[in-house]
């Protein structure tokens, strides 16, 4: 009987990793649904980005007091988490607190623990009131309606029970309190239990945390928190070139080739075949698609872009929203399916993302260079616009007019080559 509570805990943290891992291979088939291309670039700034911005954080510290704030929880919990390796020990071979024989080396790592936990705790009450109380423009959007608003409370509120689970747990351990070192928080909260159970108590907080853990870590993968895991390769799979380059596709480099002359050499990479630009996830690229995935919902983006900012209905991030979202129902019509996609009618542009959206864009990097993890919505609407144009001809008058003015005059405007000379008094 004894050994009941351990093949529990085996059976719990068993299907924990089982649903983790199935939904870490469900996010890697949908991103495996774009174009595969090639990482060019020094592999040393690489990681070197992965360091300073998805470890470090580098660019979200425009903004200092939420980017220090946002800094404690993550670091906090990460470290907090540690852990979880006792905890797991304990919970398959029926120790507790295995560690503990370390004496002053576990009393100050659990002390550690137990300080940081107090900060994120007070640090995820800061980002409560901040995004439900001062009602800050960025998370009062209209795509931040419903669902979003409630993950984004929903996930502060997991980390709030998380870390008080954990001072309850170590509060009413009467041994840890016993040993009085490293118990530099929970010495504070333990004489609130006095007269009550405390083992009791230390059981059911201890149980609830570890399940806690796993049902937040399968939680990630229905969560804008996914970026917690996505921001490490994400960062590193991110562009190197600048700000302001444009890609020039194989397949539209070979179209002018041949146009300027029949029998020209063609880029091998540059399937004719193949359409222009991208009107679904499917022609988009797996960095992309991954960005969409990795997308934080944090709204800076779209506070930075003028589209946006003089009223447009251009947002960046609901952008990579509606590409997450494409890519979830087409995972869900797979799995229907069994495993194969049968078309649903739909397609990202036009059902998700509207022309209006993709021609408000002026093309000025803001989005880009805001986003604290190199995600790049510009390049998807740059690939709408490519398909647009290119594919279905459909572009805005203006557009229309200035491609006909160089295709006629050589300049963008309706003036005669003849009168080129006039042209700057126009």
């Amino acid at each position: 009987m004894k050994f009941i509570p351990n093949f529990l805990f085996g059976f719990i943290l068993f299907f924990g990793i089982y649903f983790f891992v199935r939904n870490i291979k469900k996010l890697k088939r949908n991103i495996r649904l774009g174009v595969e291309t090639k990482t060019e670039g020094s592999i040393k700034q690489r990681w070197l980005n992965v360091l300073l911005i998805a470890l470090g954080q580098k660019k979200m510290f425009n903004k200092p007091i939420s980017a220090f704030i946002h800094f404690i929880v993550y670091i906090g919990f990460i470290v907090i988490n540690i852990e979880v390796l006792e905890i797991i020990i304990d919970g398959i071979f029926g120790t507790h607190r295995f560690f503990s024989p370390l004496g002053r080396i576990y009393g100050v790592l659990i002390g550690t623990f137990e300080i940081l936990a107090l900060l994120v705790f007070i640090s995820v009450i800061i980002f409560w009131l901040r995004r439900n109380m001062l009602r800050i423009k960025r998370f009062m959007s209209n795509e931040m309606v419903g669902w979003p608003k409630k993950d984004a409370n929903l996930i502060l509120y997991f980390e709030i029970v998380l870390m008080g689970l954990f001072i309850i747990m170590n509060a009413t351990d009467v041994e840890f309190q016993e040993m009085n070192s490293g118990n530099l928080v929970s010495s504070y909260v333990a004489p609130l239990f006095d007269g009550l159970p405390k083992n009791i108590i230390e059981r059911v907080a201890w149980w609830l945390h570890i399940i806690g853990i796993l049902i937040f870590l399968n939680y990630l993968f229905y969560s804008k928190h996914l970026h917690i895991i996505l921001a490490f390769p994400n960062t590193y799979y991110g562009s190197l070139r600048p700000k302001g380059y444009l890609e020039n596709p194989a397949n539209v480099t070979n179209e002018v080739k041949l146009m300027i002359n029949p029998n020209a050499h063609l880029d091998e990479r540059g399937d004719l075949s193949t359409k222009f630009g991208a009107n679904d996830v499917f022609d988009l690229n797996r960095i992309q698609l991954l960005n969409a995935y990795t997308c934080t919902e944090c709204g800076r983006c779209t506070s930075e872009c003028p589209a946006n900012i003089t009223g447009k209905r251009l947002s960046p991030r609901k952008i990579m929203m509606d590409t997450r979202d494409r890519m979830e129902d087409i995972g869900k019509n797979i799995d229907i399916n069994g495993g194969v996609f049968k078309p649903d009618g739909k397609q990202l542009l036009g059902d998700y993302i509207t022309s209006e959206e993709i021609w408000a864009c002026t093309s000025c990097n803001a989005c880009v260079q805001s986003c604290p993890l190199s995600i790049n919505p510009m390049s998807i609407i740059l690939e709408m616009r490519r398909y647009l144009v290119m594919e279905e001809s459909s572009a805005p008058s203006e557009l229309n007019n200035m491609m006909s003015n160089i295709e006629n005059n050589g300049a963008p405007w309706p003036y005669n080559q003849m009168d080129r000379l006039n042209w700057n008094n126009k």
